[in-house]
C-alpha cells in the first residue's frame, strides 16, 4: 500500500544517537545524546549533545519548547538550562505575536467565515508559567 509519489524514508545510520533523559519532575527536562555507530556502540569522533525542553503555559494551552544547550557535560546543561528556556520562550511569544499581527492584517471578506478578529485574549499581559 506505498504511495509511489512518497519519498523514502531512511534512517540515517551515519548519524545515530543514545539518549538519556534527565528532569527534575518540575521545570523540564535535558536529554543527553551520545554518538553511537550503526552498531550501537559509542562514536568517540562526534560530540555527546545536551538538548532542554519545557512547555510555556498560554492562554491557548500549553507550547512545547525545545533548544540546543551548549554544554560538555550534564552540569554544564543544567546551568544552562535557565536562560536557553528564557531565550526560547521569548523567541516563541515573539512568533506567535507576529503570526496574531499577521491575522490581524487579513482582509475580512462577509460570508467567509472566520472573522472574530485575531487569536483572542489581548495583548499578553499573563504569566509566563513553566
Amino acid at each position: 500500500m506505498a504511495d509511489n509519489n512518497m519519498p523514502e524514508i531512511k534512517i540515517d545510520a551515519d548519524h545515530m544517537y543514545r539518549e538519556e533523559s534527565f528532569s527534575d519532575l518540575k521545570v523540564g527536562s535535558i536529554r543527553k545524546l551520545i554518538p553511537v555507530t550503526a552498531n550501537g556502540e559509542d562514536d568517540d569522533s562526534r560530540d555527546v549533545r545536551f538538548e532542554g525542553s519545557a512547555s510555556l503555559m498560554t492562554p491557548a494551552g500549553s507550547l512545547p519548547l525545545s533548544f540546543e544547550l551548549e554544554a560538555d557535560d550534564l552540569a554544564g546543561a543544567i546551568e544552562q538550562f535557565p536562560a536557553a528556556v528564557n531565550a526560547e520562550a521569548e523567541r516563541a511569544i515573539e512568533e506567535l505575536k507576529e503570526m496574531q499581527r499577521q491575522q490581524g492584517q487579513k482582509i475580512q471578506v462577509p460570508g467567509q467565515g472566520g472573522g472574530q478578529g485575531g487569536f483572542g485574549g489581548g495583548q499578553g499581559g499573563g504569566r509566563i508559567q513553566f
